[in-house]
């Protein structure tokens, strides 16, 4: 493995690291059901799709790095669904946002 490869997963799984850690701290300022189950989907999303980028380009082009894109592309596709799901029956259940001061 050679230093560029090195490099650039440290970059990208670093990177990963920090939109999952601003996604945390996003959930617990967010007060709305709606605003925290979409930074939920983002974060869960994008911040995968990067971690898994970076342990491919660590791993170079294997049968391992194969495996990782395919689970990547699964949970691409089905992450989505399922957040959108469950806003959806949230919303389907009559679920109300509370409006009112924030405690900021």
């Amino acid at each position: 493995m050679t230093w560029v490869q090195n490099l650039l997963s440290g970059v990208l799984i670093g990177a990963a690291l920090i939109f999952m850690g601003f996604g945390v701290i996003g959930m617990f300022r967010l007060r709305n059901f709606y605003a925290r189950i979409l930074i939920s989907a983002k974060v869960d999303t994008v911040g995968f799709l990067t971690m898994m980028a970076g342990i491919m380009v660590s791993a170079g082009f294997s049968f391992f790095s194969l495996k990782l894109g395919l689970i990547t592309a699964l949970v691409l596709l089905t992450n989505p669904i399922a957040t959108h799901a469950i806003a959806r029956s949230a919303h389907r259940s009559g679920y109300q946002v509370k409006r009112g001061p924030k405690d900021d």
